[in-house]
């Protein structure tokens, strides 16, 4: 579909006349959604009509962001008019009902779309909001997790994860505001459902996330925002000649020292690590997967130094590298620990899945993260099995049935219970006596 150049109409007069309207192109997603369709299953509903109408208004909020602003006709031309595959649904709709109609729900979804889009925040560019999330990570590596219990600030290794988790569901939604639920943040902890829910209150209460919209039904999740709180909003200041917190050193000064850089925390390769059954609260939790993030295949580093670099206990550190070493994750040489070469990566550390699920059964620990997921998934279906029950309860109330069964024989219509005898009984709920007797007559008794 060709997109129109932008383009002015000229100046007359020493007056400019109104702009000629400019339409921008989509997205390279959605270019690909209304062009091939949902072959990523991202917009699959219970069916194909609510599959289809997920699509149209995908494509609508797509067609409703700042300077993309679409017409109902060009909108109505890539849907109706065009053989995409994105406006199958709207076609076959079309074919049904007729133009008229399908093009007034075309402007209707377009015009809620263009509302929705005009209450949220507006985001410059993708860019800007890859540094406001690189921002917050960048905070969040600069803080001294504890091993035990609640630190001055009141936040948990527990909290940690739930941050690590946050940042990379950041990095997908494209901004500090995301959805996520408790199951989910769960699995991709590595931790039961109520750790989450104390954890998630921990960090509202200390003002790392906010609750934008809480969640309802089978299809609104919550959404959250990630942000940093105004007591740790300082300048963060980068050193010289070596690598920032939570990253490699740089490879020209490599071999430097033994001391890697001070309170290091790579959340990157924490959140690939701490949801993996090796890593579970049994196995080599989440201190042994903060000192692989700070290890190296050709630099060893001593204990203090990993004490130094961690801030954990000296006695959490020799337990934990005695657990890596006996697993085959670290390799011990000398006095000094290197990162295993099956789990070092061109960009640091690389999670092996074989070596992980080895380790993880040496630790007792496999098949956590499996059942965990599975438990997730009964929840689930038990929760929009009590949703459709509730509907069911709210839309069709109960009603009495006073002719209690074996009084009719349901297959010939015959009457088995004659104390019944002379009673019309077409309606159980309202059983009604043909003539009008000068008394009523009472019903029979239900055995």
């Amino acid at each position: 579909m060709a997109i129109p150049v932008p383009e002015r109409t000229p100046v007359r007069g020493g007056r400019r006349t109104v702009p000629v309207w400019e339409r921008r192109g989509l997205s390279q997603r959605m270019r690909q959604l209304l062009l091939e369709g949902d072959v990523t299953g991202r917009y699959g509903g219970t069916n194909d009509s609510d599959s289809g109408f997920r699509i149209t208004m995908a494509l609508a909020v797509a067609c409703s962001q700042p300077h993309r602003s679409w017409t109902p006709a060009d909108f109505y031309e890539a849907l109706l008019y065009t053989p995409t595959a994105g406006g199958t649904w709207a076609r076959k709709l079309r074919e049904r009902k007729g133009s008229d109609y399908i093009e007034a729900k075309l402007a209707a979804m377009l015009d809620k779309a263009r509302q929705l889009v005009s209450d949220g925040p507006v985001i410059a560019c993708r860019q800007d909001a890859i540094v406001a999330i690189e921002q917050v990570r960048q905070i969040v590596e600069d803080q001294e997790w504890s091993t035990a219990g609640l630190r001055d600030n009141g936040l948990r290794r527990s909290d940690l994860k739930n941050l690590v988790a946050r940042l990379g569901l950041c990095e997908r939604a494209g901004g500090l505001e995301h959805g996520a639920s408790v199951r989910q943040l769960a699995e991709e902890m590595g931790c039961a459902r109520a750790t989450v829910e104390a954890s998630n209150r921990r960090l509202v209460d200390k003002h790392w996330l906010e609750l934008v919209k809480s969640g309802s039904g089978k299809k609104h999740g919550s959404v959250w925002r990630l942000k940093i709180p105004e007591c740790l909003r300082t300048p963060v200041a980068a050193e010289n000649n070596a690598a920032g917190v939570g990253r490699l050193p740089t490879p020209g000064y490599r071999g430097a020292g033994t001391v890697p850089a001070a309170r290091t925390t790579d959340t990157r390769a924490i959140g690939s690590l701490m949801n993996h059954d090796a890593f579970h609260h049994y196995g080599h939790g989440l201190s042994g997967a903060r000192i692989l993030a700070c290890l190296d295949p050709l630099d060893g580093h001593e204990a203090s130094a990993l004490e130094a670099a961690t801030g954990l206990h000296r006695s959490t550190v020799q337990r934990r590298l005695r657990r890596l070493v006996a697993d085959g994750l670290v390799v011990a040489r000398n006095g000094k620990y290197y990162l295993a070469r099956t789990l070092a990566g061109p960009d640091g550390l690389r999670r092996d899945q074989e070596v992980l699920d080895t380790s993880a059964h040496e630790r007792g620990t496999s098949g956590r993260s499996l059942s965990r997921t599975r438990r997730h998934q009964r929840e689930r279906a038990h929760y929009r099995q009590w949703l459709e029950q509730r509907h069911v309860r709210r839309t069709c109330p109960s009603r009495l049935v006073l002719v209690p069964a074996g009084v009719v024989d349901t297959d010939t219509g015959e009457l088995l219970d004659e104390r019944w005898r002379g009673w019309d009984l077409s309606d159980p709920h309202h059983p009604t006596w043909p003539t009008a007797p000068a008394t009523d007559p009472e019903l029979p008794a239900c055995s």
